[in-house]
């Protein structure tokens, strides 16, 4: 069999890191593009209001982009550590790495990469994602990567994760996962609702369910967090040992959640202190003229205004 390029063809070519999920770049562009229609419509909406209407729509889409984004996003956990270890099974070859381990709701994800990069001949650069969502069989994703001859630190911290592994953090991360997406969902489905209740003269309950969604928010924080109830087994990478920290997702989540809680206050409290104030914010504030009956006009004759009627003189008016 010959070498073409550098690639033998026929055989089960090396895995390259992923850089970004494509679950995540879909939410991403839903969101821009919902965006952009409405900075398509902004210069339609005059004086003050479209700044209000620029604040109120950029706002609550982040909201909305963040609360779906991070169900597929891995650093709700995240750690890394650099050591020497070895890099295939049998092999006494030692290589200096960086290892990842990033934990997401529906698995984890495992990075090497080599520092150098390319060193024994090889390029080492990998990211190897094992699921365990609903629906996914993590030990199955586990042995496809023995048959495939995975860089042994990538399996030996997947096993960690096993069914079948005495560190029995498998279904807690499952079960706790499944559980802050589920609320994150949820959470989802009261945003919705809040900004459709901002569209009516209704403000209050939109400022109650963006209450509600940040306690969802908290709760799948809450969720995820039990995890930490149970012992971690120690990671042990040569002489190196590999700690896991909550990721950006995490403290990302949390600042949104405390958002939502500030902005939900805020319209309650606004709601009984300054409603015109509030109504003019949402755009909501009806004209003057339409809070009172408009009075039927009155056309008078010039010639008796200016010549003065007397008191014996009816006025000759015509009401329409």
């Amino acid at each position: 069999m010959t070498l073409f390029d550098g690639v033998y063809p026929f055989y089960p070519q090396q895995r390259k890191a992923a850089v970004f999920d494509i679950s995540a770049i879909i939410v991403i562009v839903v969101f821009l593009a919902l965006a952009c229609s409405f900075l398509l419509i902004i210069p339609g909406i005059r004086g003050r209001a479209r700044l209000y209407w620029t604040l109120r729509i950029l706002l609550s889409l982040f909201m909305g982009v963040v609360i779906v984004l991070v169900q597929f996003t891995g650093d709700w956990e995240t750690g890394w550590v650099q050591a020497n270890t070895s890099y295939k099974s049998f092999s006494h070859v030692q290589v200096n790495v960086d290892i990842g381990l990033h934990i997401g709701l529906a698995g984890v994800n495992v990075t090497l990469r080599g520092n150098p990069v390319n060193q024994i001949n090889e390029t080492i650069n990998y990211n190897e994602h094992f699921p365990w969502n609903f629906g996914a069989d993590y030990d199955h994703s586990y042995n496809e990567g023995l048959k495939k001859g995975l860089p042994s630190p990538i399996l030996y911290v997947a096993e960690k994760f096993s069914m079948q592994s005495p560190c029995a953090v498998h279904r807690q991360y499952r079960i706790a996962g499944h559980y802050a997406s589920a609320m994150l969902w949820v959470a989802f489905c009261t945003w919705i609702i809040s900004n459709i209740l901002f569209s009516m003269p209704v403000l209050v309950y939109g400022g109650y369910m963006f209450l509600v969604t940040g306690a969802f928010m908290i709760f799948s924080l809450l969720s995820f967090s039990t995890v930490r109830n149970s012992p971690m087994c120690l990671i042990q990478i040569g002489t190196r040992t590999l700690h896991v920290a909550y990721g950006g997702s995490f403290w990302l989540m949390l600042a949104i959640g405390l958002l939502c809680f500030v902005v939900g206050i805020t319209i309650v409290a606004m709601h009984h202190l300054n409603l015109d104030l509030l109504k003019t914010f949402f755009d909501l504030r009806e004209d003057e003229a339409e809070e009172y009956q408009e009075m039927p006009e009155v056309f008078i004759n010039p010639h008796f205004m200016n010549k003065g009627l007397s008191p014996s003189q009816p006025s000759e008016t015509n009401s329409i």
